[in-house]
């Protein structure tokens, strides 16, 4: 028994074990009898909140159906323009919105908190729950989710452990006033926000945002079966797709990917296909998605929609062979990154500089490829694009040929036989040999701002960390306009925009500062600032000596002068002596 359920639900040994205990009530002792009352306590408290949720699920549904709720017509009306019917005759299609448990939420402000109270059910539950919230002024709660499209969250197991919901368009006084209900808001609405597009639910002792993936427990079982599942962004998309026969479909929920959400997608299939929307925001997502499988070992490859495109207009357009047809020739993940890098928008138009960053973003790519057979793969894709780039009116061989062309582009230096031999990779020059110190140096920096991210604010701070270049400079970019904005950082969302190149040095560094004492932190960052300095002027000073060079070849004295103090004059700043 335990092993058929290890291998039916993906489970460990413990995890199976304690699965069946709760289900047929068995105490399994793993503590003392303190603090088995105390689990037991928790155990039960927990049931109950099962068990509201799913009361609160059934509302919705009711709420749905034909003689429900007056405005019901609304949400009906919304599913069937995406071409999910209630009362459809395909039968994946009925399946789908049973197995998703698809509901609405009432228009109006008490609509389940009144149901809740003629059940009676504790409110101060349901607001544990997020399904209601106390008023703030007088007497009661109102309802959370209102006149929505409702979409149920099921753990693995497949209880109902928190709610989705989608905002429909409000009525209008003809549709209130046939349904004999008063308006929720009593103005005309213009100085009133738009509603969120969706609301969920908010984390709960029975619900964890990063630790839940949407439709995995509707996909599991053909997840296993196919050895792959589709990870797309939006509960519709999720719906769409398993409604058309795709069940494998499943989506993080409001969230990035976490590592969990990729062990919990693992347990059921070794690869992942993301299937992102086709926007700027889509690829970003999908880009992040990197890290946190890589930790998993969930492997992963990619599908490029149109632009503009999500998986639920694709598919609705185009029919579910075509989707198929996309998920059979998706890329890998090291290939796509490699792609969007050195092909993306913005390349074309972009500096030398930028074009720089992001050949040494596809040669970090290739680095931290662990398998040899995959990096080789990704190193003869890398010189294929590379090849279709123009630097200077020339293509390049390769990737490293493209670097070499880009560096020489970026430093002039002397136009003999010395600039061949730096493009061979003979010799590169003293700012390539500096320039693995200052990363170093910068990730410092980097590191002690994550510590004390109010150090962004201090004048004696901010010469440090405009020296800072690259996916550092991003990095800190990111995490001061965090702090302006709120005065804290939020880790995940702070995470979600750090580029992937160090996703996990500030991963690590957020969960275990270095520094225990502000002090500490500033004194690294202003001695940082001198060392950054240094090479800045060692790297500068590198480039007037080709050029003091050129000069006495081309007999320019004057030059040869200019260029003989400006060296002079960055020697003595270089050492302190002016």
């Amino acid at each position: 028994v335990f092993d058929y359920l290890m291998q039916l639900e993906g489970l460990a040994f413990p995890e199976a074990v304690r699965h069946l205990a709760d289900r047929y009530g068995v105490l399994i002792e793993e503590s003392s009898p303190e603090q088995r009352d105390v689990e037991q306590r928790r155990r039960d408290e927990r049931t109950k909140l099962y068990e509201l949720n799913q009361l609160a699920a059934c509302f919705f549904e009711e709420q749905l159906a034909e003689g429900g709720h007056p405005l019901s017509g609304m949400a009906r009306e919304e599913l069937e323009r995406r071409g999910l019917p209630l009362d459809s005759a395909d039968e994946a299609l009925r399946a789908a919105l049973e197995g998703f448990r698809i509901g609405y939420a009432p228009y109006g402000w008490d609509g389940l908190s009144s149901y809740l109270q003629r059940q009676g059910v504790p409110l101060e539950q349901a607001a544990t729950l997020g399904l209601i919230s106390q008023r703030r002024s007088g007497r009661g709660h109102f309802d959370a989710f209102r006149h929505r499209v409702m979409f149920a969250v099921l753990d693995k197991s497949g209880r109902v452990v928190a709610f989705s919901g989608r905002a429909l368009p409000e009525p209008s006084e003809e549709q209130l006033q046939r349904a004999a209900i008063e308006p929720m808001y009593r103005d005309d609405g213009a100085d009133r926000r738009p509603a969120p597009k969706y609301i969920n639910s908010p984390e709960t002792p029975i619900y964890v945002k990063g630790d839940t993936v949407f439709g995995l427990y509707q996909a599991r079982h053909a997840a296993r079966r196919e050895g792959h599942a589709v990870l797309v962004e939006g509960n519709f998309d999720v719906l769409s797709l398993h409604g058309r026969g795709l069940d494998i479909a499943v989506a993080p929920l409001g969230t990035a990917l976490t590592e969990k959400q990729a062990r919990l997608i693992r347990r059921y299939a070794q690869t992942a296909v993301v299937m992102f929307d086709g926007d700027g925001a889509g690829r970003k997502a999908t880009a992040a998605c990197r890290v946190p499988a890589r930790m998993a070992e969930l492997n992963l490859k990619v599908v490029s929609l149109p632009a503009d495109t999500d998986p639920d207009d694709f598919i609705r357009a185009n029919g579910v062979e075509a989707v198929q047809k996309l998920i059979v020739g998706a890329r890998g993940m090291l290939e796509y990154l490699i792609e969007e890098t050195l092909m993306g928008d913005g390349v074309q138009g972009g500096s030398l500089k930028e074009k720089q960053q992001r050949i040494e973003q596809v040669l970090h790519y290739l680095a931290e490829e662990k398998d040899p057979t995959v990096r080789s793969m990704a190193k003869s894709y890398a010189d294929k694009i590379s090849a279709q780039l123009v630097i200077e009116g020339r293509s390049p061989g390769d990737i490293r040929s493209l670097e070499s062309m880009v560096r020489r582009a970026l430093q002039p230096g002397p136009a003999d036989g010395g600039a061949s031999s730096r493009a061979s990779g003979e010799s590169q020059g003293p700012s390539s040999r500096s320039r693995p110190r200052a990363q170093d140096i910068s990730l410092a920096v980097f590191g002690a701002l994550l510590d004390f991210p109010e150090l962004c604010e201090e004048e004696e701070t901010a010469v440090v960390l405009e020296a800072v270049e690259g996916d550092l400079a991003l990095g800190v970019a990111a995490m001061r306009q965090m702090w302006e904005e709120k005065k804290s950082l939020e880790v995940q969302h702070l995470l979600d925009l750090m580029p992937p190149a160090i996703h996990s040095f500030a991963a690590a560094r957020l969960a275990a500062p270095e520094f225990l004492d502000v002090a500490n932190a500033r004194r690294e960052l202003v001695d940082n600032m001198t060392k950054l300095r240094r090479i800045a002027l060692k790297d500068d000073s590198a480039v007037k000596l080709d050029a003091l060079a050129q000069a006495e070849r081309q007999g320019d004295s004057d030059a040869e002068d200019e260029l003989l103090k400006e060296l002079a004059r960055r020697s003595r700043e270089r050492h302190g002596l002016s």
